[in-house]
């Protein structure tokens, strides 16, 4: 069995994927997708880099992160049908995803949440890490890693990532904490940039940082917010989960599946959400490497 991976190629979280299955999987892995039984999409607006002839003399497996109803006449999904067509099985790494993606096919639909690199994530000192980045060390800080704003024009926020939930809810926590600070990282953080600075938050930004700094960044922290409206994970739950991070999130992907059900809040709802550490890393630790790859080698052997 040997499988041919496409990568998005646009330093996106599928990028790292495709680097991690390769490095820890290599005896199944094929670079050339002639000589593969399987072709694993990871990114489904990429499939056009692959000839059609190709795709309809294999195996074909296409990841769905998950679907944004507000964006689905857009072009992103306009070719939704015409790759239905090529595909033997659908992944999706949660169970909301499922639902979403079932509306739209009958064909098989496998729901695996992606691995956890605990190579890459590990909990560190958070006195140690303040001082090395020379952070206050007494200061309460909310970290948000995901990028926020469209592409498109660099200014409009990215609402599934839902950056005015989580600007809200920092506006409103500096009201009731002096010592405030955000720490952001990713890129397209334009939309929360503008919104902290007209409301006087203080921040700081690590544009693109590796993951080494990723990880500090991390175990900075004294509270993590996901504040999307959909996602298929994302990987900052189980990322804060393995590095025993604080963090609260809206009710999507993975959230359910990883948090205590008092880590989980709503914007609607006045009730304070809670972190609850221990409960999500205890969690996470059957997704980690190597177990986490179990489920997508059994998905790959049934279909062949």
């Amino acid at each position: 069995m040997k499988i041919y991976t496409l990568k998005a190629n646009e330093n996106w979280i599928c990028d790292r994927f495709v680097e991690e299955w390769i490095r820890y999987n290599g005896a199944i892995h094929e670079p050339d997708p002639n000589k593969s039984d399987i072709i694993w999409v990871l990114s489904s607006w990429q499939w056009r880099n692959i000839p059609l002839s190709l795709l309809a003399n294999k195996k074909v497996v296409v990841t769905i992160h998950h679907i944004v109803p507000e964006k689905l006449k857009q072009q992103q999904y306009k070719n939704f049908k015409e790759l239905e067509k090529f595909v033997d099985v659908y992944h999706v790494p949660s169970k909301k995803s499922y639902n979403q993606v079932k509306l739209f096919t009958t064909k098989t639909i496998k729901q695996i949440p992606f691995w956890v690199n605990q190579n890459l994530w590990f909990p560190l000192n958070k006195e140690d890490i303040r001082e090395k980045y020379k952070f206050n060390k007494n200061a309460f800080l909310i970290g948000s890693f995901q990028r926020d704003t469209e592409g498109s024009d660099l200014k409009s926020p990215k609402l599934e990532k839902g950056p005015d939930l989580f600007c809200d809810y920092v506006v409103e926590e500096s009201r009731k904490r002096d010592n405030l600070e955000v720490i952001l990282a990713g890129w397209r953080r334009q939309y929360v940039i503008k919104r902290l600075q007209e409301n006087n938050v203080p921040f700081k930004y690590f544009e693109l940082c590796d993951f080494h700094t990723l990880n500090d960044l991390y175990n900075s922290l004294d509270l993590y917010v996901v504040s999307s409206r959909y996602e298929g994970g994302p990987q900052a739950i189980v990322e804060c989960a393995i590095t025993k991070t604080p963090i609260i999130s809206t009710d999507v992907g993975l959230a359910s599946s990883i948090l205590s059900s008092e880590s989980i809040f709503s914007p609607e709802e006045e009730e304070e959400a809670k972190p609850n550490i221990e409960y999500a890393y205890n969690n996470v630790l059957k997704y980690i490497i190597p177990q986490g790859f179990n489920a997508f080698v059994e998905m790959f052997e049934e279909l062949i």
